[in-house]
């Protein structure tokens, strides 16, 4: 079992790295001229061309390739002129820190949500969070961005800006964690803690509340059809108490495809949430890979895509550990 897991995720990792070497590829973007420039001359055009292995056949490219991404190598940016790896150490821990508390919002608010709309199914509860669900879902993560903006910090002030921290605020703790709430704590600094949480609430609220909508309607999903089931049924007969119908039998048989869920909603905010990242000024990784591709740095853009790519495979695994902790029938 063991072995047949980590073959699936190294065949699912080399097809990953095919992907994104192909893109590189096929994109009409010239690698040696976003290195050399386009008034560099031919000779160094060519050096560069053959330090790059660009002369190589298609086969020895991709081995090469891959054993830069195995070593952390993913090129020079061009924009920053540093380690494509080394930007996204420095950019990764802001996505993360957002990534996550709109991920734990969502989850403390959505599963409750989702359980008491299937419980109370067609009753004006479930009308009322059925509608709360569907907007989240349906209007866009940018249009709210902005509007909270506006009503919140513009008009109200009750919350701070975009960015992570007010300027005053910088170097004030050291980097530990990279995730400022966290560092912020480690060093006693309330202050800025306070000041961090002002900034991230909002966009956290945004993110939030688009996972809440997905994770409700989901979880109402799931309920349904454990309540429609005859062991439910036989349980009420028996004259079990109902909150224990509902949260230990119903509920605990719905937790694997809800970690499912959980997990596949948490790696989309950890991609890099580029339309929050943008309209708040947020410096994580959607917004780093938003600039990689309108200045067309393949890079940056092919290095972030594997990382991406590594954290879906890297919480699918985390899932199936889940699977086996939750329910032993899984394994």
């Amino acid at each position: 079992m063991a072995t047949r897991l980590v073959l699936t995720v190294l065949v699912t990792f080399l097809g990953l790295l095919l992907v994104t070497f192909f893109i590189g590829r096929v994109v009409p973007t010239d690698p040696v001229l976003a290195a050399v420039g386009d008034r560099a001359p031919a000779a160094v055009y060519e050096r560069v061309r053959m330090e790059l292995g660009l002369h190589l056949p298609l086969w020895q490219q991709f081995w090469i390739y891959v054993q830069k991404v195995v070593q952390g190598d993913f090129g020079t940016a061009v924009l920053t002129g540093k380690p494509v790896l080394s930007d996204i150490r420095r950019v990764f821990p802001a996505t993360l820190e957002l990534a996550t508390v709109a991920t734990l919002l969502g989850l403390i608010i959505g599963v409750p949500m989702g359980v008491f709309a299937a419980v109370h199914q067609n009753k004006w509860i479930d009308h009322v969070i059925r509608v709360l669900a569907l907007f989240g879902h349906s209007v866009p993560v940018f249009w709210l961005g902005l509007v909270g903006l506006l009503i919140l910090y513009a008009w109200l002030g009750v919350v701070a800006g975009p960015g992570r921290l007010d300027v005053g605020y910088f170097d004030v703790v050291d980097t530990v964690t990279g995730v400022i709430l966290v560092d912020s704590v480690l060093a006693g600094e309330w202050e800025v803690f306070g000041n961090a949480f002002s900034h991230i609430i909002l966009p956290a609220a945004i993110l939030g509340y688009f996972s809440l909508a997905y994770i409700a309607r989901m979880t109402r999903s799931f309920m349904l059809e454990q309540l429609r089931q005859e062991y439910i049924t036989t349980a009420r007969v028996k004259g079990m108490a109902e909150s224990r119908v509902i949260w230990r039998h119903a509920f605990g048989n719905i937790l694997v495809p809800l970690i499912t869920v959980i997990a596949l909603t948490y790696a989309n905010l950890l991609e890099g949430s580029v339309l929050t990242e943008t309209v708040f000024a947020w410096p994580g990784l959607g917004s780093y890979l938003t600039d990689a591709l309108l200045a067309a740095d393949m890079n940056a853009v092919l290095g972030a895509t594997i990382i991406v790519g590594t954290i879906f495979i890297g919480i699918n695994l985390l899932s199936d550990v889940l699977y086996r902790l939750v329910d032993p029938r899984a394994k």
